[in-house]
């Protein structure tokens, strides 16, 4: 009789738990227990014997993850300008739902995201989940200072919002920066504790593992994601020019001999220019307080919106324009309001008085 044992075999693999769980780019849902049960079968003399079985369980650790974008060009803004927005993105690149702190830091000098070199700060910044993904603040959006319940593979728009000083000019720009660090989940409506790498070897509960990247100011490995946006200020460059020319005396009448002596007549051109490239100037008001040395000539009135050609200082004043324009005898003030001066282009405003 043979009595050899001899395996005649069958390893069966069979996973158990949690067979329902979504699979996510980042992997098995953490927590998850994933259970393998092995089966041998074998014979005896012929007869099959009672299967042999041995299983093993391991949970799924927590790989932390998270990258965050900004908008692909600068947000322009006018000097003064209030409730600016810049807008990001962030997605939950993580194997578990998490909440995400989110904290603004004003850029201190160096390359902005979208270039030009940071040198102004911007105030009054609040931050905005941007609920319907408009880019913009409206009723649909709340005040946060963090992002609750973020599932994984899961993207959240904000928007960080700023005001801009009156005293910045063109060109000039405000970098900032938006970090987001990941922090515990699982209760809704209540920030969960920062989340840190679990030291040592593997337990069998569910431990962390950080595994972000080099953010714009953060270390990889950290559990935090910052990138940079910024404002850049788009405004009027205005220069005004005021020339003037004797067009007649009392001496030598209106001819290219005319002096400036007492009873002459001045012609005063004001010309406002706006430097090529930059915004456009409404509202356009100039206001020119005679002195009592010279008399406002009523009679040939104010021209506004004309031309001028050449370049400053050196303008040369055309006739042209409209009529318009106020003279206030009170306060001796010639005034005029000008059309809205596109960048790279001039208007002026022309007036007559009388050396007295």
């Amino acid at each position: 009789m043979d009595n050899k044992f001899k395996l005649l075999a069958a390893v069966a693999l069979c996973p158990l738990g949690l067979a329902a769980t979504p699979a996510y780019a980042a992997g098995t849902q953490a927590g998850t227990t994933i259970t393998n049960t092995v089966s041998v079968n074998y014979k005896v003399g012929g007869i099959s014997q009672t299967a042999q079985s041995a299983s093993n369980s391991v949970t799924v650790d927590r790989k932390i993850n998270l990258t965050m974008t900004t908008a692909a060009s600068t947000t322009t803004v006018a000097p003064g300008a209030t409730a600016q927005v810049t807008a990001y993105t962030l997605t939950n690149t993580s194997n578990d739902t998490l909440d995400f702190i989110l904290s603004v830091a004003q850029q201190s000098g160096g390359t902005a995201q979208h270039g030009g070199t940071d040198v102004f700060d911007t105030s009054n910044v609040v931050i905005y989940q941007d609920n319907n993904a408009n880019g913009v603040v409206d009723a649909g959006d709340a005040v946060i200072t963090y992002l609750d319940e973020v599932a994984p593979d899961t993207t959240k728009n904000i928007l960080v919002v700023s005001d801009i000083p009156n005293s910045q000019t063109n060109g000039q720009v405000a970098g900032i920066v938006l970090t987001a660090q990941a922090a515990a989940g699982g209760s809704a409506g209540s920030q969960g504790v920062v989340l840190t790498a679990t030291s040592g070897a593997n337990t069998a509960g569910v431990d962390n593992v950080l595994a972000d990247t080099a953010g714009a100011t953060d270390a990889a490995n950290d559990g935090k994601f910052s990138v940079k946006g910024d404002y850049t200020v788009l405004a009027p460059v205005l220069t005004v020019t005021k020339i003037s020319s004797v067009i007649s005396d009392p001496v030598n009448g209106a001819t290219s001999s005319a002096k400036a002596i007492p009873g002459a007549t001045l012609e005063y051109c004001i010309v406002v220019a706006n430097a090529a490239g930059a915004a456009t100037a409404t509202n356009v008001a100039v206001s020119d307080t005679l002195p009592n040395t010279i008399a406002y000539a009523s009679a040939y009135g104010i021209f506004v919106n004309g031309t001028a050609t050449g370049t400053a200082p050196s303008y040369t004043c055309n006739t042209d324009g409209t009529a318009g324009g106020i003279y206030n005898a009170g306060t001796t003030t010639v005034t005029g309001s000008l059309n809205n001066l596109a960048a790279g282009s001039t208007e002026t405003v022309r007036f007559r008085a009388t050396i007295n």
